[in-house]
Order: C-alpha cells, then sequence, then structure tokens
C-alpha cells in the first residue's frame, strides 16, 4: 500500500479556516479537499485563498470535490452544462489530483437545490450515470471519483448500491470515495453489520476516505427507532474511527483519508478545538497503517480514450423524479407522502416504492423539505 495522506475538506468558510489553521502551521495538513462548485457564483475570491489553492496545487495535493452537479437527473439541465464548463475554467487556473461528485439525484428547484437521494438502479440510470461523468472526465481530464449515498429507502438498496457504483465507475477507470460515516448511517438505520456491508463494495476502488460527524432524529413511525443523519455538524464518533481503523488495510489503492465538517459547526474555540483533536485521531491511525517507502499509486485514469456522444436523458425518468420531489416537499406526514406514491407514477416500477421503509420515507421528506428552494 502507498503512502497515506491526511487531508481536510478546506472550503471559503472563516470558520472551517480558522479550525484548519493551526494544522497548516504545524505542517499536518497534508491534502486539502475543495467543493469547487460552491465558488461557481463568486464574483470575488480572495487572493490569499487563490493562493493557499495554488500552493497545495503545485503539490498535486488539491483534490476537488462537486455537490452540485446532480449526476442521475433524468434530463439534461442547462445548468450541469455551465457547471462542467466552469469546471474546465477552473482545471486550468488549478491542477487537481483527482475530481469527486455525490451520488443520486437532487432534490428541489432544477435538481440543483437540495441533498442527493436515491435512484433505482436499472439500465437507464446506469446509462446516465456513464454518460455523466465521461463528460465531468473530459472537463477535469483527472481521475474521477463518486462517493457513496448515505441514504437508501429499503435494506435492499443498501446491498446493491456498492455493485452499483462499480457499473458506473467502468467507462472512466474512476474510484469510489469510501465515506464511513455514510456507511455508518446505512449500518446503524438498517441494522447492518460491518463485515456484511463492506463486502459489498470494491475496495481496490477506493482512492479516497471520508470522516465525518453526523446527527440522530427519532423516527415519528417508530418511535424506538433513531435515524442517524449525514448532517455534517458535529464531531466525528468513536464508532467511525473504529470503521477507519478496520477499513484502511481493506484499500489497497487508498491515498486521502479526508476529515470533513461544515463550518457553521465550528463556531466555537470549542469546537474547533474538537476538530483539531479529531484530526489528530485521524492522522494516528492513517500514520500506524502507513507502509514507508512506498511511493507508487494506482492512476484510475481511463485506458482508452473517453468518447461522450448524444446527451442521454429519459423522459420517464425526469418526470418520476419531479413527481417523488413535489410529493417529498410537501407531505406533511408520511402516511400522506406514501398515499401519494402508491398512487403515482412510481407505483410498481423499478424504483420499488412498495419495499421502502417509512421512517426513510420520512427522513426523505425531512431532507427534500430542508432544502427546499
Amino acid at each position: 500500500m502507498p503512502e497515506i495522506l491526511s487531508a481536510a475538506a478546506c472550503n471559503l468558510d472563516a470558520n472551517i479556516l480558522a479550525a484548519c489553521l493551526p494544522l497548516m502551521e504545524e505542517s499536518r495538513l497534508e491534502a486539502i479537499e475543495w467543493s469547487f462548485d460552491a465558488l461557481f457564483k463568486v464574483q470575488q475570491i480572495p487572493s490569499w485563498f487563490l493562493e493557499l489553492l495554488t500552493a497545495y496545487s503545485n503539490e498535486q495535493r488539491l483534490i476537488g470535490h462537486g455537490v452540485f452537479f446532480s449526476l442521475f437527473s433524468g434530463k439534461w439541465r442547462q445548468e450541469q452544462a455551465d457547471w462542467l464548463k466552469q469546471l474546465k475554467k477552473v482545471r486550468e487556473e488549478f491542477r487537481f489530483d483527482h475530481v469527486t461528485e455525490h451520488f443520486g439525484f437532487m432534490t428541489g428547484r432544477d435538481f440543483h437545490h437540495g441533498a442527493p437521494l436515491n435512484i433505482p438502479y436499472t439500465k437507464t440510470t446506469l446509462d446516465i450515470g456513464r454518460d455523466r461523468l465521461k463528460r465531468i472526465y473530459e472537463a477535469c481530464e483527472c481521475p474521477v471519483g463518486l462517493e457513496n449515498l448515505a441514504f437508501s429507502y429499503s435494506l435492499e438498496e443498501v446491498k446493491r448500491h456498492g455493485g452499483f457504483l462499480e457499473q458506473l465507475l467502468e467507462p472512466v477507470n474512476g474510484f469510489i470515495i469510501l465515506d464511513l460515516h455514510n456507511l455508518y448511517c446505512q449500518i446503524h438505520n438498517f441494522n447492518i453489520p460491518f463485515e456484511e456491508i463492506i463486502t459489498h463494495y470494491p475496495l481496490d476502488k477506493v482512492r479516497e476516505i471520508h470522516i465525518s460527524g453526523g446527527s440522530w432524529e427519532n423516527a415519528p413511525n417508530s418511535p424506538l427507532k433513531k435515524i442517524r443523519r449525514d448532517t455534517h455538524d458535529d464531531a466525528v464518533p468513536a464508532e467511525v474511527f473504529h470503521l477507519l481503523e478496520n477499513t484502511i488495510a481493506c484499500c489497497p489503492h487508498l491515498k486521502y483519508v479526508v476529515l470533513e465538517q461544515l463550518g457553521n459547526a465550528l463556531t466555537t474555540e470549542e469546537s474547533r478545538t474538537i476538530f483539531y483533536n479529531d484530526f489528530g485521531k485521524m492522522e494516528n491511525i492513517v500514520k500506524k497503517k502507513n507502509t514507508p517507502g512506498i511511493s507508487s499509486y494506482q492512476s484510475f485514469l481511463p485506458s482508452s480514450p473517453v468518447i461522450t456522444g448524444k446527451i442521454i436523458e429519459d423522459e420517464i425518468l425526469h418526470h418520476q423524479q419531479l413527481e417523488l420531489s413535489a410529493i417529498l416537499e410537501s407531505a406533511t406526514s408520511c402516511e400522506e407522502a406514501i398515499q401519494s406514491l402508491t398512487r403515482s407514477s412510481l407505483a410498481h416500477t423499478a424504483w420499488q416504492i412498495e419495499n421502502w421503509e417509512p421512517y426513510m420515507i420520512d427522513t426523505a421528506i425531512q431532507i427534500a423539505q430542508k432544502w427546499k428552494k
């Protein structure tokens, strides 16, 4: 296994930067992950932040993490075309060691606002996802990866997720960000052991690992059930550090381990100290697992030219996504959502809404309504 680098998500946010500054001053932040598309609409980026990005870019230690592309939207949007143009522009200024995106489609207006939710695992969604990944590669000209999703509607989806990721990435020889807090959410929400869920992921495709914190919510339809949410607004749980210890050795091509936290959770000196200590715990685990003297990494670059043709769309999927978003954004209860779903075009289709857990439907309602624009 080559050397693994300890990194943090570092964006143009005063609280995040304040939390990361001590690590930079101690020369411990070996790479930074930048959510580049969060700044697509920012007219004036401070010169000092550009200098920070340039410094890591020059050392090939800058990795890009997209948030808003909405990989599986059934209909191609102008916002997606603009996103790719902006990525090409950013790539001309900075050298990314790799670029990643989130799995799923966005709820909210035009799917470009909100949080990513799952899609049916079909040939249609596979073809759309592959088409979009090729276009991302064409724009960035570096390795392309996808992050595993924290949210699922059913245990069957959880078990199929890793295999579908592997199929998606094949045309671009892409890689996986294995987000361990996302995995922790699935483990808890569906009562599936780590030893089982990890077998469903192609660990030889993992180039990056994320760790983060989240939150608990009560499930209205199951009073004794608590739902784990990937909200990135708290310290890393001990269980996630334990997952990290057990996972690193299983990922032979791992290059980065990244600590993530939102800036609005780093507003106090105490919270920034906890972040600093969490980084230290992560760093110590990484150091124990590192293999000195080995420096070669798998490239995760396509073995043959990537060719994009006509944009792939699906009107039926697009209509279903619009209908699902509208149901989730307007439902006043899980029961109301279930009734609407059974009358919708999603009923008795590959979405398999009949197998969705009520407590996860309720979670989807909360996600969609939180991000509704």
